[in-house]
């Protein structure tokens, strides 16, 4: 006599008859990349630098991405999402540091340097204007192979990274200059802009780059009148032919400059350092002589500033005022929109990495592709960029001297 099934054993046997869910196998390969993403410590970085999707990318193609857990929180990312597509969420910030190469936004401060392991790659920003000596010590003490954001070249010539967040930037400055021009927080109390019957808004935009062509093109979509101020002929008929409109640009004359920041309701900073020195334009006596109540956004404030009274600023402190002008200068005013910001700053590094994976590793990568190259700064234990070392004074040694000794 048979014995009867149970109600358990006849689901048993029908479910064994479904296609089963498995594992995704994860692509396995001898370059496998060791990746650290640590939690920002600044209380005004809310970007990460890389996103749920680019860590799934690297994770398939047989890379280890560990995240310190809350890093993704200020650009509303949740650990879940790492964790879901096959990041380690770490609990232990040391522990993080133990990967060979460490992704971050902001630079690492001196307690960070300590913890990342000897010859290990960071890979941040560097921010000269707000670094000193002592920070290329402590990188060089512990042989660390240091790469900037800031630095790191395409295979054209252009600068992926400062171009994607100078876009950021200047399409974001004209929004803030609105924002302190209102009666609400004891500006001029004008509009950004211009409506019938009113004379419009003055904005003088210092610099012909990114920044200053995203923030022309919100200035004169909102009806501001502009003035375009550089030192290069060819960036400004650049920016004009950009633009697409016939707008007033001059050289940087010190007489024609100070008559316009005298009328200028908003003045825009976006001149950026050249050889590794910034390149203060307007003086304390100019700002002195603008309107009361007008505002200055210095956006190269993280390379030192293009306005002498410009002081770093925090978002939980952005302004102050020095001869009745209002000052804005966070250095990282991309951080504002961090979720937008991350996405830009992951689809540059993510590819990266992969690229380096394929070519056998992080220095291989630095040796075979020199618009990479320019991006490392120090380079187991030696200073090798030029344009910091003249910043801090300090002595360096030719990156192109190592590629030979590897030969």
């Amino acid at each position: 006599m048979n014995k009867p099934t149970s109600g358990f054993e006849k689901l048993a046997k029908e479910s064994s008859l479904y296609p089963q869910e498995s594992l995704l196998k994860v692509k396995e390969g001898k370059n496998a990349l060791f990746i650290g993403v640590p939690k920002e410590t600044s209380l005004q970085e809310n970007r990460v630098p890389l996103t749920p999707e680019a860590v799934a990318i690297l994770v398939l193609n047989g890379h280890e991405v560990w995240i310190e857990a809350g890093a993704g929180a200020g650009s509303k990312f949740s650990d879940k999402e790492f964790s879901d597509v096959g990041a380690k969420i770490v609990y232990n910030t040391k522990e993080v540091y133990e990967a060979n190469i460490i992704l971050k936004i902001e630079p690492p401060t001196l307690e960070e340097i300590e913890m990342i392991k000897p010859g290990r790659t960071i890979i941040s920003a560097i921010q000269l204007g707000s670094q000193s000596p002592k920070y290329i010590q402590a990188i060089n003490e512990r042989k660390l192979t240091a790469i900037a954001y800031e630095l790191i070249e395409d295979k054209v010539g252009g600068m992926p990274f400062v171009r994607s967040m100078s876009e950021i930037a200047g399409s974001t400055v004209m929004l803030i200059a609105a924002e302190y021009l209102s009666s609400v927080n004891h500006g001029r109390g004008i509009i950004l802009g211009g409506i019938t019957g009113v004379p419009p808004t003055k904005v003088v935009i210092l610099g012909a780059g990114t920044v200053a062509e995203y923030a022309a093109r919100t200035a004169l979509g909102l009806g501001a009148e502009i003035q375009i101020f550089d030192s290069h002929i060819y960036k400004l008929r650049r920016i004009k032919h950009t633009l697409g409109q016939q707008v007033y640009t001059a050289t940087i004359d010190t007489t024609l400059l100070s008559e316009s920041l005298k009328n200028a309701d908003v003045v825009i900073g976006a001149i950026r350092a050249e050889r590794g020195r910034n390149k203060c334009v307007v003086t304390e006596e100019m700002v002195a002589a603008m309107k009361p109540d007008s505002i200055i956004i210095d956006v190269s404030i993280d390379q030192g500033g293009c306005v002498e009274t410009s002081e770093i600023t925090t978002h939980d402190r952005p302004i102050f005022k020095k001869h009745g002008v209002i000052h804005y200068c966070v250095p990282n005013i991309a951080s504002r929109v961090a979720r937008t910001a991350t996405y830009a700053f992951s689809n540059i590094i993510s590819h990266m990495l992969l690229q380096a994976a394929e070519m056998g590793g992080m220095e291989d990568m630095i040796f075979n592709s020199r618009w990479f190259m320019r991006g490392v700064y120090c380079y187991k234990g030696y200073l090798t960029n030029a344009h910091v070392a003249r910043k801090f004074n300090l002595k360096h040694k030719d990156l192109n001297l190592f590629m030979a000794a590897r030969f």
